[in-house]
Parts: structure tokens; sequence; C-alpha cells
């Protein structure tokens, strides 16, 4: 594989990997009830993702690359299986914001490669927008990482509450 072959299948890569993640968030903020300020923020990083997954399709579509149906697929049954394994812990909402986080720095990690990437493919029209994702991305790893504390913190007084759900 050459420079431009390894670009474009990351490209596919990081559009199968946020449709996994619009799976996971969107399957996790449905299922927050008690903790309003995480929902807040994991919802809005839906409607970052969804708009990222959009910039990702105009850079394929630019560079005249199809997208891997099976990695969509499979993308979405991992975020599923993922949503699914959630549901039973009774501190699902502490493992699903540690799980955020990894995740966010997984993104970060990939879009890092992809900037170099897309450089030496001479892709320089799509960086902008690359850059604008990796941005969002932090910004979402500091948030979850600024708030785990706060997260777990509520978590545990209301674990010590009689009646009361403390896991979502």
């Amino acid at each position: 594989m050459n420079h431009t072959e390894h670009y474009h299948d990351w490209l596919r890569d990081a559009h199968a990997m946020e449709k996994q993640a619009e799976s996971m968030l969107e399957s996790m903020v449905n299922r927050i009830d008690n903790y309003p300020d995480l929902r807040a923020r994991i919802e809005q990083h839906v409607t970052e993702t969804k708009h990222q997954i959009t910039v990702l399709e105009e850079i394929l579509e630019r560079n005249d690359i199809s997208r891997s149906v099976l990695k969509d697929s499979m993308s979405k049954m991992a975020a599923f299986g993922q949503s699914i394994g959630g549901m039973f812990p009774s501190d699902e909402i502490v493992k699903g914001a540690i799980g955020g986080y990894v995740f966010e720095q997984f993104e970060i990690a990939c879009y890092t490669s992809l900037l170099t990437a897309a450089e030496k493919a001479g892709d320089t029209a799509s960086i902008p927008a690359i850059e604008a994702i990796l941005a969002q991305e932090r910004d979402m790893a500091d948030w979850m990482i600024k708030h785990l504390p706060q997260t777990t913190g509520q978590f545990l007084l209301r674990s010590d509450a009689n009646g009361v759900e403390a896991k979502k």
C-alpha cells in the first residue's frame, strides 16, 4: 500500500469509528436519568459526532473513496454489544463515563495519525476539517476527565441512599 491507499483506508476507518461512536453515545444518553450535566454534554457530542460523520462523508466523496458498508455494520454491532453490556452493572454510569473517556482518547489518536496521512497523501483540503474534528474530540475528552470525579461522587452518594437508583 502507498501513502494514499493507507490514508483512504484510515478515512474509511474514521467513518466507521464515528458511526460506532454515534450508536454508543445515543445508547448511553438514552439511559442516563440522574446525571443531567453528563447527559447534556453527551447530547452535545452526539450532535458533533453526526456533523463529523457528514464531514468525513464529504472528504470520502471528494477523494472518490467508497465507504466500507462492512466496517460500518461491524462498528454498529460492536456499539450495540457495548451498550447492552453496560446495562447490567450496578455502576454503569461510572463505567460508561470511564469508557467514554477511553474512546475519546482512541479517537484523538486516530485523528492525529489521519492528519499526518492527509498531509503525506497530499489532501491538504481536508486538513482543516480533520483538525476541527480532532479539536472536538479533545474538548470532549477534557470534559469527561474533568467531570469524572463529579460523576463518581454523585454515583457514590446515590448508591448510599436507600431506594435511590444510582447506576444511570
